[in-house]
């Protein structure tokens, strides 16, 4: 280290490897020895240093930060972003990291950014070339697949709170040609909207909070909802239960109701309802109870500011228009206007099931039911 301080940097190597070979097993002894044969210009000397360092422990910061730093400087790119990948989730354990190793980190980083970012060009050049021929499918899965690989997006795993149903995809916005009634349904997006702004013009009872805790709960991400009219709903079905009431002053959305092939179990399902969003309001991230059921959202009056993020995908809403989503993959909904969002909710079976399952899955409700009372 004294010969460090004064410079002398073939001193400094000769005598820190006599450290290191005199105790092989003292890590900091290879960390000087990396540090001498940095300084020096000394490159093998120094991989092999820092090499030694993760043999003896590979969860050692500073060696592997250094290591993230020599595979940069040798231009060994996919190496280092390798390795620099594991410096940045190691740092996040060590908050306390001093401000020089801060910008080491940084700088770490923006080099990264630019390999990701010459790997995201690469990518999105590779895959242009059938762009135009690929089915919604195929086009949202790719995108997913590529956004993965570069580290740009996460992919989200069902979480259900309730009957969760084996080997159905974890997919998060469905292809709206598994819901070739969308269409009929969205004709009626003017008449439905109607109704609900007839409604909402002498609400009385027929809107209430769509958050209400059991008294006594512990607080939670839904206490600032909780009996909130921030979140409201208008239930027209309710565990598959008509809500007369409403019914009665909507037919025309009943009717609609009545005839779309919606998941129909006994004291179980469909949810149908009205669901409002105040002002500068938000819905935080949660999952839904079972992945057997698509949740159908019918935009009816949304203002500019709102938005759906379910998993990794966001999207507006556009007004008369529907679309299908796995509620056990994690979602979340805001509306930043100043006016009042409102769509219609209902729900349909997960269409990666087949007829029999459907079958299969109301059977086990009923028996259930049967055998507990």
């Amino acid at each position: 280290m004294a010969a460090l301080r004064a410079g002398d940097a073939p001193t400094a190597i000769l005598a820190a490897r006599e450290a290191a070979d005199a105790d092989p097993a003292a890590l900091s002894l290879w960390i000087n020895l990396a540090l001498a044969c940095r300084i020096g210009g000394d490159t093998p000397g120094e991989r092999v240093a820092l090499e030694r360092a993760l043999e003896l422990d590979r969860l050692d910061f500073t060696a592997q930060l250094r290591m993230a730093q020599l595979l940069q400087r040798e231009g060994e790119e996919t190496k280092a972003l390798i390795a620099w990948d594991g410096v940045q989730q190691l740092a996040q354990q060590y908050p306390g990291l001093p401000d020089p190793v801060r910008a080491e980190l940084a700088a770490g980083e923006a080099f990264c950014g630019q390999l990701r970012s010459r790997l995201a060009e690469a990518t999105t050049a590779a895959l242009a070339a059938d762009a135009g021929e690929r089915d919604e499918t195929e086009r949202r899965r790719i995108d997913a697949f590529a956004a993965a690989a570069l580290g740009q997006r996460r992919i989200y795993a069902n979480e259900c709170a309730g009957l969760y149903y084996p080997f159905l995809p974890a997919d998060e916005f469905f292809d709206r040609r598994h819901f070739p009634w969308f269409a009929a349904l969205e004709a009626e997006a003017g008449a439905i909207r109607a109704e609900l702004d007839a409604l909402l013009a002498e609400p009385g009872e027929a809107i209430r909070p769509y958050v209400r805790m059991e008294p006594g709960s512990p607080e939670n991400k839904w206490t600032v909802l909780d009996g909130s009219l921030d979140w409201s709903a208008c239930f027209l079905l309710e565990y598959g239960v008509p809500n007369a009431a409403v019914i009665e002053r909507c037919p025309h959305t009943a009717r609609v109701l009545d005839s779309l092939p919606l998941a129909r179990i006994p004291g179980r399902a469909p949810n149908a309802f009205f669901s409002m969003l105040r002002p500068r309001s938000r819905i935080p991230a949660h999952t839904g109870v079972t992945n057997t059921r698509a949740i159908i959202h019918l935009a009816l009056d949304v203002p500019p500011g709102c938005g759906f993020r379910v998993g990794g995908e966001t999207r507006q809403w556009v007004e008369g228009k529907a679309f299908a989503f796995d509620d056990t993959i994690e979602h979340e909904a805001w509306n930043d206007s100043d006016a009042r969002r409102a769509v219609l909710i209902i729900d349909a079976w997960n269409p990666h099931l087949s007829e029999r399952e459907c079958a299969a899955i109301t059977a086990y409700f009923a028996a259930n039911d049967a055998a507990l009372g």
